[in-house]
């Protein structure tokens, strides 16, 4: 009977030790944040590239198509940037780019010259996300204005749960 008893006891500490609490999933901000931090430290040199003009990300599916997760994504990185010391000029309320209201700013290839101009912009702010079956992959880049070379990246992988489906419904996403 105490054998019993002792290998019940063994069992159920071992079952508690199974029921550990599950870290959070990293949210947006958070897996952003890290990914700017990430695209300054590789780069150094990226912040002499001020200043910034920012567009939104885009479906890697459909590069005219965005979603509530392309622009806040876009908006949480330039200001991630500007706290790594990115000078980031804000451009909403300014028609030069190209906007619509289900879609963003999305840069037409043909207007970046003049776009740069007009802001006196030195670097670009794009990036590009896909949807799978458990997360959301993103990738941003920061461009040299002048020849489109990338002078910063950092890609990062979301969790597909019921938020980020949120997000992603914009553009008739899961």
């Amino acid at each position: 009977m105490g054998i019993t008893l002792l290998l019940l006891a063994g069992c159920s500490a071992l079952g508690n030790a199974n029921n550990t609490p599950a870290e959070p999933e990293p949210d947006l901000s958070e897996l952003v944040h890290a990914a700017a931090e990430q695209m300054v430290a590789s780069n150094p040199e990226l912040t002499r590239y001020s200043p910034m003009i920012a567009a939104t990300f885009v479906s890697i599916d459909n590069l005219s198509q965005s979603s509530t997760l392309g622009r806040i994504s876009s908006e949480i990185m330039a200001s991630a940037l500007a706290r790594q010391g990115m000078q980031v000029r804000e451009v909403k309320m300014r028609d030069s780019m190209f906007i619509e209201e289900s879609v963003g700013e999305l840069i037409l290839s043909r207007q970046v010259q003049r776009l740069t101009a007009q802001h006196n912009a030195r670097s670009i702010l794009m990036g590009t996300y896909a949807q799978g079956q458990d997360y959301v992959y993103v990738s941003a880049r920061v461009v040299r204005a002048g020849d489109a070379m990338v002078l910063g990246s950092a890609d990062f992988r979301l969790p597909l749960n019921n938020n980020t489906r949120s997000l992603l419904e914009g553009q008739g996403g899961w």
